[in-house]
């Protein structure tokens, strides 16, 4: 089974459901991502600062060995790190994470977030997380468009065939549009029924961006937060959510990543278990217009993946 796919403004098509690599285990990544793929997912989202590039990278090669997939049937993203904004280390630094994985070029490279950080050697701590060399926060002097004028680079030189940028708020994608050669292909945001964004999701259709939305079952995904997580119920406990997965024989989880992908958007839920792996790709079902707006008035704009809600005075999102 594998999922439908989502014409890019460059012509490249991006499946609607992949697995998302965020959390998961370095022990565990390589057969996942075998597993996964011999589901029938295609997409696979992982990111420097996830520190399993080299066990994901291994995950694939064993499959195209075996002859699940060509390296042409799958769709790798990964992610430039706040650390590697200087223009000068972009390139630098994808072409490191692709040799992690064993590729040639990715898919789609990301923009992690639009904060510099001072840059870290990887000899001295690799992927560097937000701290510097000396363990503090400290921003770095790169500018957000001399950043992605060195992505344009990565597209350009063919080390992707596809960027974008990930948790840029509208703002920050106005100005881009101003002063980019190459209009981003995709933006990735934290997106559920909490944390709609619709203003956002729609400035960015309206301009040919698609949208992959991460942590789409809300504090499900955020446990770790259970002081911020508890004040709502989680998704899959909701009343609503579980009456439409009642009501279509569905899972809590396949109705939330279905209302994602029906009004356009992409998903990377992640999961190790085989079940669940297969659940989350099956989005064969569609809701009502009215069910799709009352899952969406669920939005309370509460966002669990900011800095400060891991103790890092770095608000990117106030």
């Amino acid at each position: 089974m594998a999922a439908p796919t989502i014409k890019l403004n460059n012509g490249k098509e991006m499946p609607s459901v992949g697995l998302g690599l965020w959390k998961l285990d370095n022990d565990i990544a390589a057969d996942t991502i075998y597993e996964a793929i011999k589901q029938g997912y295609r997409l696979f989202d992982g990111a420097c600062d996830y520190g399993n590039e080299v066990e994901c990278g291994q995950g694939v090669a064993r499959a195209i060995k075996d002859g699940l997939v060509t390296r042409e049937e799958l769709f790798i993203t990964s992610k430039l790190w706040n650390s590697f904004h200087d223009p000068e280390r972009v390139v630098p630094i994808c072409k490191k994470q692709l040799q992690d994985w064993g590729l040639d070029y990715f898919d789609l490279y990301l923009i992690h977030f639009p904060i510099s950080l001072v840059y870290v050697d990887p000899s001295v701590r690799y992927p560097p997380g937000w701290e510097d060399a000396d363990g503090n926060h400290t921003l770095g002097k790169a500018s957000v468009e001399s950043t992605y004028h060195a992505m344009e680079q990565v597209y350009e030189q063919g080390l992707a065939k596809s960027i974008g940028i990930s948790n840029y708020n509208a703002a920050l994608i106005i100005d881009l549009l101003a002063y980019a050669k190459i209009k981003p292909q995709v933006l990735q945001i934290e997106h559920h029924p909490y944390l709609v964004q619709q203003p956002l999701v729609d400035l960015c259709q309206k301009n040919g961006i698609a949208i992959t939305a991460y942590s789409s079952f809300g504090p499900q995904s955020f446990l770790e937060l259970m002081d911020k997580a508890g004040k709502v119920p989680l998704l899959f406990e909701h009343p609503l959510i579980k009456g439409l997965a009642a009501k279509y024989g569905k899972n809590e989880g396949q109705v939330l990543l279905r209302w994602a992908t029906q009004r356009g958007l992409a998903v990377i839920p992640k999961s190790k278990n085989a079940g669940r792996l297969r659940s989350n790709i099956d989005l064969n079902f569609d809701m009502t217009p009215e069910e799709l707006a009352q899952v969406s008035s669920l939005d309370q704009g509460l966002r669990f993946n900011a800095p400060p809600n891991y103790g890092i005075d770095i608000p990117i999102f106030a």
